[in-house]
């Protein structure tokens, strides 16, 4: 499953297709993925312009003219490939690189923005990803974001704030890592990685860790993050940049 590195490294790629571009057509070959497409879905966002791309957590986020956000979860297989003749292949762009299965190709988005006309693509063989919309302003407490924990790349997220949040879990460190409502987007590949860097034991009780191995983890966490995402994703080669 991509982590918050993979996550970005699309949200990136996508950028220059989908910032200020209008959407000019939506074609959804089925009614579900891993839950049923928003209802009325292609009318709620034809004509929309995507306003920007954000990311929070392992979702990646379209705030829309129409005041909705159309909300992208990538599942464990699911891939975007772009079609525009304004494509040139850069570091980062993994969407160009491999040919898909165009069997399942579920949902097909073409835009008109600054890159020109452009046909984004969404293929999920296991389809474990989803597609949804929610209201911009109050997206936060959507239910795919309520609760969720801060951003680990954030000025928010400072050793206090994950020491104060390990405090009282007696769940094992990494399972509390792993735990979206301690901190966002964070994965196996790189819980473990981090725990390593900061000699801290995965088996460790979270409450038992210190200000200081707090401190160690929290730069860990930083530091890893910011390694993957330079690299273009490190986890499974769908999300990997090429």
């Amino acid at each position: 499953m991509p982590e918050l590195p993979e996550v970005e490294t699309v949200r990136r790629g996508l950028e220059p297709y989908l910032a200020g571009a209008t959407i000019v057509s939506v074609v959804a070959r089925r009614p579900d993925l891993r839950f049923p497409l928003p209802q009325d879905f292609a009318r709620r966002v034809c004509g929309a312009t995507v306003k920007a791309l954000r990311r929070r957590g392992k979702y990646i986020l379209l705030p829309l003219s129409t005041g909705e956000a159309l909300i992208m979860h990538l599942g464990m297989s699911g891939r975007f490939t772009v079609t525009s003749d304004a494509a040139a292949r850069r570091h980062g762009d993994f969407h160009f690189a491999r040919a898909t299965n165009p069997a399942h190709d579920h949902v097909s988005i073409e835009v008109n923005g600054p890159a020109g006309l452009a046909r984004i693509d969404y293929n999920d063989p296991r389809r474990f990803g989803f597609m949804d919309l929610a209201p911009t302003d109050t997206i936060e407490e959507s239910k795919h974001f309520k609760g969720m924990g801060p951003e680990p790349l954030s000025e928010g997220f400072t050793a206090k704030v994950l020491h104060a949040a390990l405090k009282g879990r007696a769940a094992p460190l990494k399972a509390a890592l792993l735990d979206q409502s301690v901190v966002a987007g964070l994965g196996n590949i790189y819980v473990c990685e981090a725990l390593w860097r900061a000699g801290l034991s995965p088996r460790r009780a979270a409450a038992r860790v210190s200000g200081s191995a707090a401190g160690r983890l929290h730069r860990a966490v930083r530091e890893v993050l910011g390694e993957a995402i330079e690299a273009g994703g490190s986890s499974l080669r769908d999300f990997a940049a090429s």
